[in-house]
């Protein structure tokens, strides 16, 4: 069986589909997999800050235009690009076993940064959590791909990035320090891949053999909290989910200010992702979130 795997050209991206078809291949070894390189939005502007862009769907929306138009049979995601609802047209197929969710920085510990020093980052959500740790820091805006930001590491300061994502290119060995999703709340889906396929087609039922369930639930319990909020990865928002052996899911939630002067942190447990995720969400808007993403 062949299936055509749409997938940006980024050397991340490659290695996620890659990884996507070896476990394909590992539950048959009759699957072949085709890759469709495609370039998002994200991909064309590498200059504007993520939030100008819109967030949601800058890294997704042309991948999954070659799904919904025949052009590719499956789609290969970061989990954390996604929009926080599923396309009428699409399922989620498949998330497979979850990487590190963890953010990490390179150049220096956030302890070992002089007075005011300079930490880049593309992410409101990191930014606002650094902020409260750090007030005197100073950020200036990282977009680019993984050896473009490592490139920009400032003098005497730091970048954040995915821990997941120098793991998987073999660059590990760079982070400064890997934060606790404690101390840093991941960004919802942060270190999970994520395929879909349109609604009905057979290659839906081929991806789903590998699923890995509690990385599944967890993610559903992010997104969904994020759902009910209604925002993407432009917002500073984050959760984290983790899961026990009664597959009861708890799941930490954040909302902050920008400036990190004002944050909103929950958590709550249950055995439904879906529905765990919109009460957390509720709790977290009435404790103060609302008027902290109304601005």
């Amino acid at each position: 069986m062949k299936l055509r795997a749409a997938t940006r050209s980024s050397a991340l991206a490659r290695w996620q589909s890659e990884y996507i078809a070896a476990l394909l291949r590992a539950s048959d070894p009759s699957i072949t997999v085709e890759m469709v390189l495609v370039e998002t939005t994200g991909d064309r502007n590498r200059t504007a800050p993520i939030h100008e862009l819109g967030g949601q769907g800058i890294f997704t929306a042309e991948v999954q235009t070659a799904l919904l138009d025949g052009r590719a049979d499956i789609a290969v995601h970061s989990a954390k690009d996604l929009p926080s609802r599923t396309a009428d047209e699409l399922v989620l197929a498949a998330v497979p076993f979850r990487g590190d969710p963890r953010d990490a920085l390179v150049g220096r510990r956030l302890d070992a940064l002089e007075l005011g020093a300079t930490v880049a980052t593309g992410s409101v959500r990191r930014q606002a959590q650094l902020a409260a740790l750090r007030p005197d820091l100073h950020f200036t805006d990282l977009r680019g791909n993984i050896q473009t930001r490592l490139a920009k590491v400032p003098a005497g300061g730091a970048i954040v990035m995915a821990f997941a994502a120098l793991e998987r290119l073999g660059l590990d060995g760079l982070a400064a320090q890997v934060f606790d999703p404690d101390e840093m709340v991941p960004q919802v889906g942060q270190g999970a891949l994520a395929v879909e396929c349109r609604k009905g087609d057979p290659s839906a039922e081929v991806v789903a053999t590998i699923e890995h369930t509690p990385s599944r639930l967890c993610v559903d319990a992010e997104r969904a909290f994020l759902a009910e909020l209604g925002g993407g990865c432009d917002l500073p928002v984050g959760a984290y989910a983790t899961i026990d052996a009664s597959a009861n899911l708890t799941v930490l939630g954040l909302v902050a200010a920008i400036d990190g002067r004002q944050i909103v942190r929950r958590s709550a447990s249950g055995h439904d992702p879906s529905e765990v995720g919109a009460r957390l969400a509720a709790d977290v808007l009435s404790a103060g979130g609302r008027s902290l993403l109304d601005r």
